[in-house]
């Protein structure tokens, strides 16, 4: 594991990260997702393609990356750009897992591999409808504090800065970014995915034309169990 200080529009980052078969020349980026980290990534793809150099990191707020700043996706984005620029890695292909697939789209690779993807609106519950109109009323009435008792099992160990950063992402949506790919996707998901559902991956199919499609009987971290096959398709997929 290593470390990369870099700053963006005044803000400082401490990027771990972490390089393997480092003499390949062509470089795959893995983008893990919310509330996840690196090495989640690294588990299920060290193992396979070896032909390849392949890029772990924790972006801010994750693993052992820090963040101080409430961010935005395109924010990320810029840091994730700069992170590899710093570097100097030319990424052949970005692999993004959930809101790391959003990441990885942006950064327009000329070989975006997404995993169960975040990016396409999905309806919420009754029971988190509620809970949105709640909190939104307690604000109101100058009782903030209060709302942390709406907040899901996933956001509520969240220092404030990160929550607010969930909170800027957790509603996009990308479909415009995911139309405006023109290059070479290839799209894998998980049909028992809870997260990200199958029919928001199909969606994201019909928007990138050019693109492939697999899904698998897993849940949204589907790739654990299938990296191998995962990793020969994008083989034979990758231009």
């Amino acid at each position: 594991m290593a470390l990369k200080s870099i700053k963006i529009d005044n803000k400082g980052f401490n990027i771990s990260y972490e390089i393997l078969n480092p003499n390949q020349e062509k470089c795959i980026l893995f983008l893990h997702g919310w509330g996840s980290n690196k090495e989640i990534m690294k588990q299920a793809f060290s193992p396979f393609l070896k032909e390849f150099k392949h890029i772990y990191l924790d972006m801010p707020g994750f693993g052992k990356s820090s963040n101080e700043y409430p961010l935005n996706t395109k924010e990320y984005a810029k840091i994730v750009k700069t992170f590899l620029e710093t570097l100097n890695l030319d990424v052949f292909a970005i692999a993004g897992h959930s809101f790391g697939g959003k990441v990885a789209t942006l950064l327009n690779p000329d070989n975006l591999i997404l995993l169960s993807s975040a990016g396409i609106l999905e309806k919420k519950s009754l029971k988190v409808k509620v809970k949105i109109f709640l909190a939104k009323f307690l604000k109101s009435l100058g009782l903030g504090k209060l709302t942390k008792a709406f907040r899901s099992k996933d956001v509520e160990q969240m220092s404030e800065n990160m929550y607010a950063t969930f909170k800027n992402v957790v509603d996009e949506d990308f479909s415009s970014h995911f139309i405006s790919y023109k290059k070479n996707g290839m799209i894998f998901w998980g049909e028992e995915d809870c997260a990200t559902s199958l029919d928001s991956g199909k969606k994201i199919h019909s928007l990138i034309k050019n693109s492939s499609f697999d899904s698998y009987k897993d849940g949204h971290y589907f790739f654990l169990k299938y990296a191998q096959d995962i990793s020969s398709k994008i083989e034979k997929g990758i231009k």
